[in-house]
């Protein structure tokens, strides 16, 4: 089995290397194609554009070309996914989307943290239109100021704050909580003995990803 992944930062590589291994997959199953351009640009311009939709597409269609599944890793570039999949001769995971259905399946209030600005559109159109079918009251939330530790490269005080949101979150009365960002993920390690445990993208995304070859 061959899953394409789509990121948009080096660092998401061993976090979905670490997924896959949980998972059971093989050494070498996954194969990465890092476009940090992509996000950068949508950053610049305030959220996603049509041309940044139409290249992101193009990128996921490509890696479809020899892959058994493709994978797109970043809330931002999300949408692009829709308009790839219409096209793709394999199945194209959009990450955040299965994030979406996992977390809003027990209902009540689900809350979802974000690091990056232009994901919150995004990110909370796809959380409310998943909601819609359990009742489930979305919150999706931006951590103030964790971005820009993490573009500067200041990982440890990056996962901290996170954590930090994720203990609010829990006092606020979440049920659930999600990390929009595969970035995040680091963060469950300074959360280990808390009740509150969040989902996290890459390991549903990569679960979904082998459902949808084994049923091809």
């Amino acid at each position: 089995m061959k899953i394409a992944c789509l990121h948009t930062a080096e660092s998401n590589i061993p976090i979905y290397e670490d997924a896959a291994r949980e998972l059971g997959l093989p050494a070498g199953a996954l194969h990465h194609h890092v476009r940090a351009d992509l996000l950068l640009t949508a950053e610049r311009l305030g959220g996603l554009t049509t041309d940044i939709t139409t290249e992101t597409a193009h990128v996921l269609l490509h890696l479809a070309q020899e892959a058994d599944a493709v994978v797109l890793n970043c809330s931002t570039l999300g949408p692009a996914a829709s308009l790839a999949a219409g096209k793709s001769p394999v199945p194209v995971i959009r990450a955040d989307d299965i994030l979406a259905e996992r977390a809003v399946k027990a209902g009540s209030k689900v809350i979802v943290l974000c690091t990056v600005e232009t994901t919150i559109d995004p990110t909370t159109r796809l959380f409310e239109d998943a909601a819609k079918k359990t009742g489930a009251d979305i919150d999706v939330r931006l951590i103030e100021g964790a971005w820009a530790l993490f573009r500067a490269g200041e990982q440890e005080a990056y996962l901290t704050s996170i954590a930090e949101a994720v203990g609010v979150a829990h006092r606020e009365g979440a049920k659930t909580v999600a990390f929009a960002q595969a970035s995040m993920t680091g963060a469950l390690r300074l959360l280990s003995g808390s009740a509150l445990q969040p989902m996290t993208g890459p390991l549903v995304a990569l679960e979904a990803a082998m459902t949808a070859v084994a049923a091809s």
